[in-house]
This record gives structure tokens, C-alpha cells and sequence, in this order.
């Protein structure tokens, strides 16, 4: 079966092990998300089944919208919960907290956190670090569309122990590194205790699969996730697989035009007497096409056949139309 599926991620999963419901219930093995969440985190996963993981590399483009718990005070070596505290600092008031976030709009440079999937010299910078080798990762232009604070928790002199922010933010960005920012702007330090991921691009996570699973994503929640981590407490997600897999069955997304839309794609339509010079790979020609094609630079297009079949992606790249991929 080819599609769409959006899964909603447990926290402690991985990103690969969140994915055995989708294989168990479509009873495959193709299967590729558009950008991982780390194993602490939660939230939603877009996720490319069967002939359509072609299309997972071309849809990775997206902003997304995240909330995030902070906890001032200690930043740890991941920058999350599960580290090794390497600094400790005081608590921000929240009148500076507030203040500060008006900083955080816009184009920024964001140094992204040493233990991530980030490549160094080849190899991944996590793994460079635990095997005890010095790490420089480069410093990248990303994008903050928008911040929110919408909770915090205040010890008893009034002081931010812990705050929630909700981001909207460019492909690239890592929200781990945005608290140990913020905390060191705030002259204090910083990590995150919780992450849920609500939306890629147009995809929500109120309509991916197991949406209503989830746990209440709060403050006092993240606490006591992160307190019973490290009193080795596991707490396994109790939870009917048959439920979550009969959901994907029932709500995976074809590849339509409209589909095609959300995903930043534009569409068009090729005549039948056309498909096989298309899937044959031939040079592709305008007249082949049904509209009148006008697209602007470095757009990708779907490719649909008449009776409305997904075929492949094109792009448009200095006015000469060229393949991305073809599906026979």
C-alpha cells in the first residue's frame, strides 16, 4: 500500500520504533518519516509508505510547530533531561524571560547541540562525542517564525523554574539548542525536560494516528517524567496496539492532488498517450502536459496520469522542467 501516515509519537520511543505500527498494520517494510524527534520527545511523525518513501527526502523542506518545557537552572551535555548536568546557574526572573523572547524572531545563527545526528567529517557528531572525540559543529541560519510562552512554574522567590514556549520554526532548527540560548541570554542555564511536536508543514498532529493516546503535555507532567528517568523508573506507554494499527489502516493518506498541495507540491496532469515516454524516463516536453505549464524557480510538481494515479515529481530548474523521481 502506498501513502501517508501520520503517527502520533510516544515519549521514550525512537523514531524507528514508533514506526513498527505502521509496518505491523500495512504489512510492509517500506516505510520513511520526514525528519526524526528525538527519543524523549513526542509528537507527530509524517511518515512515507510504500513507493511514496521516494518522496520523504522531498518533503523535509517544512516548518514545523513545536511546545517546549524548559527547565532553568542546569544545562545538561544533550541539552534534554537525560544527560549529565555540566552547568549550573541562577533562575531568570520572568520579567527578563519575557523580554528576552523578543530576541527570538526571526533569522538567527543557531550552533545545533553536539550530541545530534548532525555529520562531521562523515560521521554523526553523537557518536564522535561518545567516543570521545572533540566536536566543532558549524553554526546555521534558521528561521523563528514564532514564540509563545503560555506557562511557568515560579519557585518561592518568584523566580522561572520551569516555562513552556511554543515555537513555529524553520527546517533545521533544534529546540534543545533555543533552551540553551535563551537560558544563557538569561544569564542562567537551561534545558529541556519535554517536547511535543504539533505540526510538519500542514500536517497536524490532532489528525495522526493515535492522536488521542497522547498524555496531557504540561509542565507537571514533564516533571515527573523526567524525575522517574532518573530514579529508573520505567513506565512502558500501556496501550492497545490493535487500536493505534487499525487507525492507520483506516487513515492512511493517498498521494492525491490534493495531497500533493499540502505537502508544497504543485500538480499537473499528463496526457495518456505521454506516460510511458514519462515513466521511460525520456526528456520530459512541455506539450506532454495537459495545462499550460508556468511555474516559478525550483518548484517540484507531482505528476498525476488521468484516471488521477500518483506517477512521479518533477522540478522546474532554470526554466527546463527535469525528473525527481519516477514510480513505475
Amino acid at each position: 500500500m502506498d501513502g501517508i501516515v501520520l503517527l502520533a509519537k510516544q515519549p521514550g520511543d525512537t523514531s524507528f520504533s514508533s514506526l513498527f505500527n505502521v509496518k505491523n498494520a500495512l504489512n510492509t517494510t517500506k516505510v520513511g518519516h520526514t525528519g526524526t524527534l528525538d527519543s524523549f520527545a513526542q509528537g507527530l511523525l509524517v511518515v512515507c509508505v510504500g513507493r511514496l518513501t521516494k518522496l520523504a527526502g522531498n518533503i523535509t523542506e517544512f516548518n514545523k510547530s513545536y511546545s517546549a518545557i524548559i527547565k532553568f537552572g542546569e544545562e545538561t551535555d544533550t541539552l534534554e533531561y537525560t544527560g549529565e548536568v555540566i552547568k549550573k546557574a541562577s533562575l531568570p526572573s520572568l520579567e527578563s524571560l519575557k523580554s528576552i523572547l523578543n530576541k527570538y524572531k526571526g533569522e538567527l545563527d543557531q550552533i545545533p547541540p553536539a550530541y545530534s545526528a548532525i555529520h562531521v567529517n562523515g560521521k554523526r557528531a553523537s557518536d564522535l562525542i561518545r567516543a570521545g572525540k572533540e566536536v566543532e559543529i558549524k553554526s546555521r541560519k534558521i528561521t523563528i517564525f514564532e514564540n509563545n510562552l503560555v506557562n511557568y512554574k515560579l519557585n518561592n522567590e518568584n523566580l522561572v523554574e520551569y516555562c513552556q514556549i511554543d515555537f513555529t520554526v524553520s527546517k533545521g532548527t533544534y529546540i534543545r539548542s533555543l533552551a540553551r540560548d535563551i537560558a544563557k541570554d538569561l544569564n542562567s542555564a537551561g534545558h529541556l525536560v519535554g517536547l511535543y511536536r504539533t505540526s510538519v508543514g500542514n500536517f497536524s498532529i490532532k489528525d495522526a494516528c493515535g492522536y488521542d493516546l497522547m498524555q496531557d503535555f504540561s509542565i507537571e507532567n514533564a516533571i515527573k517524567k523526567a524525575e522517574e528517568y532518573k530514579d529508573n523508573i520505567v513506565n512502558k506507554e500501556n496501550y492497545d496496539r490493535n487500536i493505534i494499527q487499525q487507525e492507520i489502516k483506516t487513515n492512511i493518506i493517498s498521494f492525491s492532488e490534493n495531497c500533493a498541495e499540502m505537502c508544497g507540491f504543485k500538480s499537473v496532469f499528463i496526457n495518456s498517450q505521454f506516460l510511458m515516454d514519462f515513466k521511460n524516463g525520456k526528456p520530459i516536453k512541455y506539450k506532454w502536459f495537459k495545462e499550460n505549464l508556468n511555474f516559478s524557480e525550483d518548484d517540484k510538481i507531482a505528476v498525476f496520469s488521468e484516471d488521477k494515479n500518483f506517477n512521479g515529481l518533477i522540478k522546474n530548474e532554470k526554466n527546463h522542467l527535469s525528473y525527481v523521481f519516477v514510480i513505475n
